[in-house]
């Protein structure tokens, strides 16, 4: 075939494009840590010579009983994006107050369709968190939303160095989470509360109570 040695010098090229080979530039030229490219006219394509990869770490030791949380509010219909909007000052003006514990808030975005906003907080230990939650402004906001969500949907997620996970899903319409993966319980009993689903003492009143929640 007219194009036979056309593709022998293509695969020749490839093979050695994934190779490591520095050897073919100058020293002087080709630092450890620079992406280089050689291009190869004849085909229009590129050859990536491959180099050294910075890995890091994180020493946690002063942190042992931290604990990260994932929170998310979803937009289920058109009126919970002006519930979505709110909230974002009300939680900048609570970061800006550095509450006791909280040792980083960062903001990121699930998905643009629908409108699905979420936050990953670390805190120094789990009776800081839970002692924020049972706090104002926190605490009227979650009796609002539990007795109206406004058109979204809100879940958290937490992880604790000591051991033990717990979740929540409110008006969550897809699964997410733990909720792809493992059995889906009603919230009630053990399963209500924060503290208890994390197996940790409760630090101070809930926001609500299971019978002040499904008895009014």
């Amino acid at each position: 075939m007219e194009h036979a040695p056309l593709v022998e010098e293509f695969c020749a090229l490839t093979a050695t494009a994934m190779k490591p080979s520095w050897e073919a530039m100058d020293s002087a030229e080709a630092p450890s840590r620079i992406r280089h490219w050689q291009p190869a006219e004849r085909f229009g394509i590129y050859k990536f010579m491959p180099t050294k990869v910075n890995r890091c770490s994180v020493d946690l030791s002063q942190y042992p009983n931290l604990v990260v949380v994932y929170l998310g509010m979803r937009v289920n219909r058109l009126a919970g994006l002006k519930t979505l909007l709110g909230f974002g000052p009300k939680i900048t003006a609570s970061v800006d107050a550095q509450p006791d514990g909280l040792l980083l808030h960062e903001n990121f975005l699930f998905s643009l369709f629908p409108p699905h906003a979420g936050m990953r907080q670390y805190w120094r230990d789990m009776q800081s968190l839970l002692a924020w939650t049972r706090s104002e402004p926190h605490q009227q906001w979650w009796k609002s939303f539990l007795h109206d969500s406004g058109g979204t949907g809100f879940w958290h997620e937490t992880y604790l160095m000591t051991g033990g996970m717990e979740a929540i899903y409110d008006d969550v319409p897809e699964p997410i989470g733990f909720m792809k993966f493992a059995p889906v319980l009603t919230a009630r009993g053990p399963m209500f509360g924060a503290a208890a689903r994390s197996h940790q003492a409760c630090v101070g009143e809930p926001v609500l109570s299971e019978s002040e929640l499904y008895e009014r």
